[in-house]
């Protein structure tokens, strides 16, 4: 079957959705019959430059930077079109085309005019407003790039909508997503994690203080902050940690400057963006993994990849993680730092908690990513679709 994946970000651009599609469409190139033919012949479009990155190792064909007319010819020579995110131009063009149309959803595109599901300019969840009929909130909400940027975000959802409608299936990373977006032939596949991390052995010996990391990308709504308030509050408690934050992004100099104030001052370590075993090592002598994002998150593969660490984790009540999580973590109330150090203290308090939390996350993770089921039920979609 020829199947063609657009994904408008992909390698070498760094983020969740480049992270998964690469994963999927590397998995999918594989499928097949031992000894066989690969089920799948793979061409994956994208939007990003090369840069340095090497295409050519790759199981599968990348088309960067195609013009219109290279699109519907492409479109036009698959059996299925695949498209990670309701990009306009592929569905519409692989409509025209009578081709089946599969749309991932990676975010909140068809329910939010600005993707995120949070209320701008403040970061705070939004109740749905979209979906509820409250539009003039809406145009309210992302009235700071302009009423006309702000009307033409509103009128892309209700298009992004249609097309979604009349497309041959919609998957969800989440049950939880498939409920809010209220689309017709939705399937809630989980990410599947490619490589399956040695478990941590926790909690470890170690001579240092207690370690509460944050791993992610330093922006207003993975909420740092709350993390910062909630260190604060058990810092005035005179309990002694460190707080180590994996990550860069736009919000780190100002972040930085921030931890350089009482009572934080001395406390906080920044250790960049880190990949592979650095990560590994970085996060080995962590004792607790704090994810406090205020919005924006449809699943995530943070909270998944430290549960299959082993680490105990502590996320914000958003509907994603609590899936995911299953009993593998705990939750406090989403941007309350208070219910955040309150969370924090039962794990630093308690070394049984935190260890049977720790086997409960790991377990859950193998579970609930794994990663040959992702591919395979990609692949009974797809095969649906081309009936």
């Amino acid at each position: 079957m020829k199947l063609l994946i657009y994904s408008h970000f992909f390698r070498p651009s760094v983020g969740g959705v480049e992270t998964l599609v690469l994963s999927l469409a590397r998995g999918l190139a594989a499928l097949g019959p031992p000894g066989g033919d690969p089920e799948f012949e793979i061409t994956l479009l994208t939007q990003t430059a090369r840069g340095k990155f090497e295409d050519g190792p790759l199981p599968f064909r990348v088309v960067r930077q195609p013009n219109l007319i290279q699109v519907w010819d492409l479109i036009r020579a698959s059996d299925v079109v695949h498209v990670a995110g309701p990009a306009l131009a592929p569905m519409i063009l692989g409509l025209l085309a009578q081709r089946p149309v599969v749309v991932e959803h990676h975010g909140f595109q068809t329910i939010c005019p600005n993707g995120q599901l949070l209320i701008e300019p403040l970061g705070t969840p939004c109740p749905g407003h979209f979906m509820a009929g409250r539009h003039g909130e809406c145009l309210r909400c992302n009235s700071g790039q302009g009423w006309f940027a702000s009307g033409k975000l509103w009128l892309l959802t209700f298009l992004r909508r249609f097309l979604c409608r009349r497309v041959r299936s919609n998957i969800t990373p989440t049950e939880w997503l498939g409920g809010l977006v209220q689309l017709p032939r939705v399937t809630a596949i989980p990410h599947g994690l490619e490589f399956v991390a040695a478990p941590a052995a926790y909690p470890q010996s170690s001579p240092h203080l207690p370690v509460i990391a944050f791993q992610g990308r330093l922006v207003t709504t993975k909420g740092v902050g709350v993390l910062f308030e909630a260190a604060r509050i058990l810092l005035a408690e005179n309990r002694a940690f460190e707080l180590l934050v994996i990550g860069d992004g736009p919000e780190r100099a100002s972040l930085e400057r921030l931890s350089q104030n009482a009572p934080l001052a001395g406390h906080v370590h920044f250790a960049g963006r880190l990949l592979g075993a650095e990560l590994d090592a970085a996060l080995r002598h962590a004792s607790v993994v704090a994810v406090p994002s205020l919005g924006g998150e449809v699943f995530g593969l943070v909270v998944a990849e430290n549960m299959l660490r082993g680490l105990p984790v502590i996320t914000s009540d958003l509907g994603a993680f609590v899936e995911v999580l299953g009993e593998g973590g705990l939750t406090f109330r989403t941007g309350d730092p208070e219910a955040l150090a309150e969370e924090l203290r039962r794990i630093l308090d308690d070394p049984a908690l935190a260890l049977r939390l720790a086997g409960v996350a790991r377990q859950r993770a193998l579970d609930f990513c794994d990663f040959h089921r992702m591919l395979e039920s990609h692949a009974r979609v797809y095969r649906e679709a081309h009936r």
